[in-house]
């Protein structure tokens, strides 16, 4: 059974190998960054068993698996209860928390072998998981914005946004009672600041909460367009590529 380890510290990763030895696993390549891991897939036969920490120091792990068809199967490790509960629900085998106990270990892998030799590419929507796992534990979603209108400023709470759209190179909230108000940010900005779990970039030019959605409707090309309760200014759809994490985001 070929194994190999991807381990952001490398302390941690000379440790899981003395472990896994104990249960007669040579995990003879240890990797420690995105970057050196998709070299390292593109050069070589992919192993059985991975053992694959989810921060690593250039990124999320989830990102190899853009630029690389992995076909084995994965044991995550992770500190974090969350990232490990939400990444077993994927294509993983188990998940180990850290610092990984021997049993738990010798439990995960034996789950593993019950399997073999069954070898499936793994198939994981990237930017969901992206939008899922980055900073969970350290976010605070905005709550409200402080908008300049001449000599004032007025506070608008996350609950009157109607949508959030851009516009030659402006990015504006629109809110339930029909107004717009220019903000000092982007659309990118905005993605990483609104929870997830309410929010939605449909489209290069809209993000939109799941509350201000009235109908949704079938379009062209395989799209949906969105209604919303005021905003007509424009049709507000859902890209092509973006139909199939939506659906899964209004449930």
């Amino acid at each position: 059974m070929t194994t190999i380890i991807i381990e952001d510290e490398k302390p941690a990763a000379r440790l899981l190998q003395r472990k896994l030895e104990k249960l007669n696993i040579q995990a003879g390549v240890m990797l420690h960054s995105v970057e050196e891991s998709i070299d390292w897939f593109s050069k070589n036969e992919h192993p059985d068993l991975i053992f694959l920490d989810i921060q690593l120091s250039d990124g999320l792990s989830f990102e190899i698996f853009e630029k690389v068809a992995i076909k084995s199967a994965i044991i995550f490790t992770t500190a974090y209860d969350e990232y490990a509960l939400r990444a077993f629900k994927l294509n993983s085998i188990d998940y180990l928390l850290k610092p990984i106990d021997e049993d738990d270990l010798e439990v995960a892998v034996s789950k593993f072998k019950t399997r073999l030799p069954k070898q499936e590419t793994i198939q994981l929507d990237f930017e969901q998981i992206k939008r899922m796992l980055i900073n969970p534990f350290e976010k605070n979603h905005k709550k409200r914005f402080t908008i300049k209108i001449g000599q004032h400023l007025k506070v608008i709470a996350i609950d009157e946004i109607e949508c959030f759209f851009s516009e030659n190179k402006g990015t504006y909230i629109h809110t339930f009672d029909n107004r717009n108000y220019l903000i000092e940010s982007t659309l990118e900005v905005l993605e990483q600041e609104l929870d997830p779990v309410d929010f939605f970039r449909i489209n290069r030019k809209f993000i939109i909460p799941l509350k201000a959605i009235k109908e949704i409707v079938l379009y062209s090309n395989s799209r949906l367009k969105v209604i919303l309760p005021s905003y007509t200014a424009d049709e507000v759809i859902v890209s092509r590529e973006k139909v199939s994490d939506f659906k899964n985001w209004i449930g």
